[in-house]
């Protein structure tokens, strides 16, 4: 059995965790996660302690209890704190605002790149040229941050663009005669 899949994943108080025909829900203060459940994996709730065993033998559903358990523990996570990636903008003249579920970003083009923030996702700037996205799924955040930052991303000589706060770009040498 993986390493993984046999940790159990402790449920908080306040986590409400419902697991139905093929579907895994998971409701806390952050909002609610559903999830569909794999059939080579068994998940078994004791008192709030939920732990993910194997279905059979083989290499698949050893692999799936330890995917299936951590991505319960992510939802789990993401109801009761949340997850949020930083994103700092470098060069000159390069900023963010956040405007609702929008986020406006000035970053060299000749006109301001409007991204639209789906539902549960918000998007703030402490500074001009800082960007946080937080959300309670951490796929999505991820992949929303990942789209602000293929917007400009960092580019090898001068380091501008945008990029993740600790992301460390390694500065190319340029051409000598």
């Amino acid at each position: 059995m993986s390493r993984v899949g046999k940790m159990p994943v402790v449920v908080p108080q306040g986590v409400d965790v419902a697991m139905k025909d093929d579907q895994i829900n998971v409701k806390g203060s952050l909002g609610t996660l559903a999830l569909t459940q794999n059939a080579l994996v068994t998940i078994k709730n004791d008192a709030g302690k939920l732990t993910f065993v194997p279905a059979n033998d083989s290499r698949e559903a050893n692999a799936m209890s330890g995917t299936m358990r951590q991505l319960v523990n992510n939802m789990v996570t993401g109801v009761t704190k949340g997850f949020e990636k930083k994103l700092s903008l470098v060069g000159v003249g390069y900023k963010a605002q956040a405007q609702g579920a929008k986020l406006n970003l000035t970053v060299g083009y000749s006109h301001p790149v409007i991204m639209d923030m789906p539902a549960g996702i918000t998007a703030t700037t402490p500074t001009p040229t800082e960007v946080v996205i937080k959300g309670s799924d951490r796929q999505r955040v991820g992949q929303i941050a990942a789209e602000v930052r293929a917007v400009r991303p960092p580019e090898p000589y001068k380091g501008k663009g945008i990029r993740y706060s600790d992301e460390k770009i390694t500065i190319k040498e340029t051409k000598k005669k």
